[in-house]
């Protein structure tokens, strides 16, 4: 293992280490104190290694800027991290596995769960033939999204400012909050920050550009029902457990998660509590084209209302939450940050494809505020999950494309 890559995995060992894990239903921001924690562990570092300008804000964003090494002009690039993990597995107690060298084949996880890396379950790890593979021991997630987006950064960081030969202009960094949650980023101030586009260093497999991603907005279907002594119940019970049921069961088959891909819409409905009384079920929409976003929200609003129609004893009530939009366009007209990222991934010899992202990362709500900020794979696989693995190999060619992009920057 080289130096670069030995600076980034230890650097992703020590991070992970803290459980960051966000709470989507958490009504205060962050919405974990252990993510002020980290933040303020982080602002540390980088006031170690040389960073200037490190603040925590009051919501727990780290910025920090890396100052230019030339008066020649050049724009204020941002790079972005997030620092808090999905709540869907467990991000407690994560131990790192590092598998050098790797040989190909199946990986073994957790012999004891048998859980094995193969060809079917991680199919991009047969291009990782001789790389320094890192997974988690089988029992939690390993927290590379996006926690190797921030070792990248900071090792790019500590790079940089030990090398002044390097010519570039300012370059800015933040590792923010709530990421997973989709509710972090509205909170951060992009006119502050002042830089002229960024990237997020948040995306997955070698070569994959996020310039677009899914239109996103959450809901909350209520149920309100009418109890009664089931012995006597009929013309009068109406069971909120029942109709949600139904309303679940009644959303076609061909608009879920699990049944779309590239492109393709869908609504998850991912979340169900209740009773007798009522019920309720959370839910997300994600749609590339806005219309036909709009179209899909209008889709369950009637079946909400054919539903309305079929238990008139009942009150059926949904609430939408917009979440974040298709920065695709926006990027179009300011092409700057595009531009200099396929260069550089020109120079560096890394194959690349541009795509629309099944998800959505902070550049997509920082793009609609100003801030042009396509996403960039980070060199992990399988993430919110035990099967979770990365290549320190990847995450090096991730620090060499930025390093280029901030050479090339300069005029």
């Amino acid at each position: 293992m080289n130096d670069l890559q030995q600076k980034i995995y230890n650097r992703l060992v020590r991070y992970v280490a803290f459980d960051t894990t966000s709470d989507p239903n958490s009504s205060v921001t962050p919405t974990t104190d252990s993510q002020i924690s980290f933040a303020h562990q982080l602002a540390a570092e980088m006031k170690k290694i040389g960073i200037k300008d490190v603040e925590v804000d009051e919501y727990g964003f780290v910025t920090g800027l890396i100052p230019p090494t030339t008066d020649k002009k050049a724009p204020t690039i941002g790079l972005f991290a997030h620092m808090d993990t999905v709540s869907d597995y467990n991000g407690h107690n994560i131990r790192p596995v590092l598998h050098e060298n790797y040989q190909g084949g199946p990986l073994v996880i957790n012999q004891a769960k048998n859980m094995v890396l193969t060809e079917q379950n991680a199919p991009r790890l047969a291009k990782c033939i001789g790389d320094n593979i890192v997974t988690a021991d089988g029992n939690t997630l390993l927290g590379a999204d996006d926690k190797l987006g921030i070792a990248i950064i900071m090792t790019l960081a500590e790079h940089l400012l030990t090398s002044p030969q390097i010519l570039h202009g300012p370059v800015k960094v933040a590792f923010t909050i709530d990421e997973e949650t989709g509710t972090g980023i509205s909170y951060f101030d992009v006119k502050k920050f002042a830089a002229d586009f960024a990237y997020t260093i948040d995306g997955a497999n070698l070569g994959d550009i996020d310039c677009g991603n899914f239109n996103a907005d959450s809901f909350v279907l209520r149920i309100t029902g009418k109890s009664c002594h089931p012995g006597s119940a009929k013309g009068f019970m109406a069971n909120p457990v029942r109709i949600a049921a139904d309303i679940i069961a009644s959303w076609p088959e061909t608009k879920l998660p699990e049944t779309t891909d590239e492109e393709d819409g869908f609504i998850l409905f991912k979340d169900i509590t209740g009773g007798l009384e009522k019920a309720e079920v959370q839910g997300i929409v994600r749609e590339h084209d806005l219309t036909k976003f709009s179209q899909f929200k209008q889709d369950l609003l009637d079946l909400l209302d054919a539903k309305r129609a079929k238990y008139p004893a009942a009150k059926i009530e949904v609430e939408f939450k917009e979440q974040y939009r298709n920065m695709r366009d926006i990027l179009r007209t300011r092409p700057q940050a595009m531009e200099l990222l396929q260069g550089a991934l020109q120079e560096n010899n890394v194959s690349y494809r541009l795509t629309q992202a099944r998800g959505g990362t902070d550049g997509a709500q920082m793009t609609f505020k100003g801030l042009p900020t396509p996403n960039i794979f980070a060199g992990y696989e399988n993430p919110h999950g035990p099967y979770e693995w990365c290549s320190l190999n990847w995450a090096e060619r991730v620090l060499q494309v930025l390093r280029s992009i901030a050479q090339n920057a300069v005029k």
